[in-house]
């Protein structure tokens, strides 16, 4: 039996487009091997992508993937 992250090209699991991180995700939840996947990213503290059907960001499940670029201003103290 071949895998998803197998049987599907490698930068889905690192893609960028909603629709495309969704797709793995949903490819993610069949996959035999999936709590297997996830515990041993989040023990080698995966930076990005998407282990075990949950997305990683800096070594932590996050509920979505952030955008690329710089973070939002706060406004300045008065």
């Amino acid at each position: 039996m071949q895998l998803p992250c197998q049987a599907h090209p490698e930068d889905l699991w690192f893609a960028e487009e909603p629709d495309d991180i969704e797709r793995a995700q949903a490819l993610c939840h069949s996959c035999p091997l999936r709590r297997e996947c996830l515990t041993d990213a989040l023990d080698r503290r995966e930076p990005v992508g998407v282990w075990g059907g949950e997305i990683l960001h800096k070594g932590a499940i996050v509920p979505r993937k952030p955008r690329a670029g710089r973070p939002r201003k706060h406004p300045a103290a008065a």
